[in-house]
């Protein structure tokens, strides 16, 4: 998918998070959708526990703490949340911001790596708290 010139390895893990975000968001809409609801104000506030920065931080932190990712997964992880950047949105702190970028970073690396079966792990780990 990259071609002969950078191996996902070698992407910014902002840029891993970037594609991570999209794809995150993607699976977790399709879950709301298949659960039956049909309002898309209600799809939207059931989305933020997924979605935000806080949730996602939450998720991530179970899944360390249950021993959930990979060697590889923590190592995409620690990248980005070792990234060097000082904004953040006003909803979170800098530590849970980082958090979720790395959760996003985590997608985005199995997506680029065609890894959708592991992604569909980490979702049901997810949907599943």
């Amino acid at each position: 998918m990259l071609g002969d010139f950078m191996t996902t390895k070698e992407i910014n893990v902002l840029v891993l998070a970037y594609v991570g975000d999209a794809i995150y968001e993607e699976y977790i809409r399709k879950y709301l959708v298949s659960t039956g609801i049909s309002n898309v104000n209600d799809l939207q506030k059931m989305s933020i526990k997924y979605v935000s920065a806080n949730g996602q931080a939450k998720y991530l932190t179970e899944m360390i703490e249950n021993d959930f990712l990979t060697e590889e997964e923590i190592s995409i992880f620690k990248r980005a949340r070792n990234y060097k950047t000082t904004s953040h949105p006003k909803s979170c702190d800098i530590i849970t911001y980082k958090y979720a970028t790395g959760l996003e970073a985590v997608i985005g690396y199995l997506e680029l790596e065609n890894n959708r079966e592991r992604i569909n792990e980490i979702i049901n780990f997810i949907i599943n708290r």
